[in-house]
């Protein structure tokens, strides 16, 4: 999974005090908290919590402390000025023609150095090529846009790549006793057969559907996914894993749906309740796999046809898993031998 990139927003350029509140406003509505403003711009502050940045010369300070050094780039001859600052926190690149920079360059230079490099862009289009400049792109950029378009410069910040689903056989399906169980409640409205990627193999995660279909029995929860026993890992927004028992509101979270698209979740609250649980092996050919579920009809897991119920899942039913070699340590995705039965 990529990393987040960062946005910076510039609510200090020239204009009305207005003008710039409309910026901030825009922002904080669309997620972007990092909002670059004037010093005298105090009063804006009280518009929401943000971080607020102000600009300092060639210092870019956040509660008086300097995160940021900025270098203006008109030629060549000044690249050596921001190569120098190789090792800092971060460093912004701006330019008036941006021609004249290989940012490929300067991508290459800072990469691996601990340093951050971010760009100054003005509008969607330069903030996108920044940012996928040589696939890996700028950590970041600094941009100058209209209030109306900040949604789609927010929508920048991560794009998760497609999540491979495959079909596998379910060939095991175990009544336990009870134990304990944890329910997600997230902050988004999922559809039907999206959800969370879960399983008790870190090289094996099923999809268990939102609770996005109603029944006789529970009105449809749209935004809940009854993922599964408290030892079982759940993929993160950012591609790592962690154990369901550790998850918690403000926890993001990978939403996948049943085509494999992803979306990232923030987690509103999780429930760990005692429930009767349910054993759910598939079989790969060579390995088996399995996950633990709570033993009730409104857990679903999603099937080449769509979401069915664990009361209606028969051996056959063939369900869609994301498969990974490997290990896991501490959540990272490592090259390992590890065998979890």
């Amino acid at each position: 999974m990529p990393m987040e990139k960062h946005i910076w927003v510039r609510a200090d350029l020239p204009g009305s005090y207005e003008e710039r509140k409309s910026i901030v406003t825009a922002s904080l509505e669309v997620g972007l908290t990092d909002i670059i403003i004037r010093e005298e711009d105090e009063p804006l502050r009280r518009l929401g919590r943000f971080n607020a940045l102000v600009i300092s010369g060639e210092d870019v300070l956040l509660g008086g402390h300097t995160v940021a050094r900025m270098v203006t780039v008109r030629g060549p001859e000044d690249l050596d000025k921001a190569y120098a600052l190789k090792g800092a926190e971060r460093v912004i690149i701006s330019s008036r023609d941006w021609k004249v920079i290989p940012l490929e360059n300067l991508i290459a230079a800072f990469q691996g150095s601990g340093t951050q490099l971010m760009a100054e862009s003005h509008g969607v289009e330069e903030a996108r090529l920044f940012l996928e400049t040589m696939e890996v792109g700028a950590d970041g950029v600094v941009v100058t846009a209209e209030p109306e378009r900040l949604s789609e410069i927010a929508a920048l910040r991560s794009r998760p790549p497609s999540v491979e689903l495959v079909p596998l056989p379910v060939t095991r399906i175990e009544p336990l006793t009870v134990g304990d169980r944890v329910c997600v409640d997230t902050c988004s409205i999922m559809g039907p057969g999206e959800g969370l990627l879960v399983g008790s193999q870190s090289s094996c995660l099923f999809l268990i559907s939102s609770e996005s279909v109603g029944s006789e029995y529970v009105a449809c929860r749209p935004f809940r996914v009854n993922a599964g026993a408290v030892h079982a890992y759940v993929l993160t927004a950012d591609g790592r894993t962690k154990y369901l028992s550790e998850v918690k509101g403000g926890d993001e979270l990978l939403a996948v749906t049943p085509e494999g698209a992803s979306r990232t979740v923030v987690v509103g609250r999780a429930k760990i309740e005692r429930r009767p649980l349910l054993l759910v092996e598939v079989d790969d050919g060579e390995r088996r796999f399995s996950t633990i579920v709570q033993n009730a009809e409104t857990i679903r897991l999603v099937t080449e046809d769509g979401p069915v119920s664990v009361s209606e899942l028969v051996p056959g039913h063939r369900v869609m898993v994301r498969l990974e070699e490997g290990g896991r340590h501490f959540g990272h995705s490592i090259d390992e031998t590890i065998t979890e039965r």
